[in-house]
């Protein structure tokens, strides 16, 4: 039976060490002329003291801050304040600023769907630890806000820790556990946190 969910980006399960996931977002600015940031984005912070989605669709050797969730800004259109799920790319008042909440803490794990086969659970179980890249890290649905992002399963790397993402375990979750098809969830931890780098700046391609 193929994966039900597909891919969503990265979506926050609990913290390292086994501590309940707080839902806890911090705010952090969006330039008004960022490109859109889907809700599970990876984003970076920028030279600019904003913050964007990951400069590049693998987001390899980025330090990453941590997953996007949603944003507030005033509407160009209304002129009131607004709520999305996902920073659009344009449609805000430049009078104001435009405020992105993200899954921040550098302990944070997530879930995210792999983009191919493991082929079956003894292959999924052999890549805990190894590290790896987003496939399509940088796309998402504009009807929906969520993010396309996904696991590369074809970078698996054991000794690479520029690759962003570092795999932690199975998800378990029933419908999604078809080990020979794509969408399988894996749980995973960002490898290059800026918050614990001395020079927590990115850079936006």
């Amino acid at each position: 039976m193929a994966n039900t969910s597909g891919a969503f980006g990265l979506r926050p399960i609990n913290l390292a060490g086994g501590a309940p996931n707080s839902q806890g977002t911090n705010a952090y600015y969006i330039a008004s002329d960022a490109s859109a940031i889907y809700n599970g984005s990876p984003v970076i912070a920028t030279n600019g003291g904003t913050i964007a989605i990951t400069g590049s669709a693998s987001g390899d050797t980025y330090k990453h801050l941590g997953a996007f969730n949603g944003c507030e800004y005033v509407s160009s259109v209304t002129g009131k304040k607004t709520w999305s799920n996902y920073w659009p790319g344009s449609g805000a008042n430049t009078n104001f600023d435009i405020v992105g909440y993200v899954y921040d803490n550098p302990t944070q794990r997530f879930v995210i769907a792999t983009d191919a086969t493991f082929t079956n659970r003894a292959t999924a179980k052999a890549a805990i630890f190894e590290n790896t890249q987003f496939n399509t890290g940088t796309s998402g649905s504009t009807t929906t806000g969520v993010s396309s992002a996904s696991l590369d399963v074809a970078t698996l790397d054991a000794s690479d820790a520029s690759l962003p993402l570092k795999i932690l375990g199975i998800y378990d979750d029933p419908t999604n556990q078809d080990y020979a098809a794509a969408g399988l969830q894996m749980i995973v931890m960002f490898n290059n946190h800026a918050l614990l780098e001395a020079n927590s700046e990115g850079t936006v391609a």
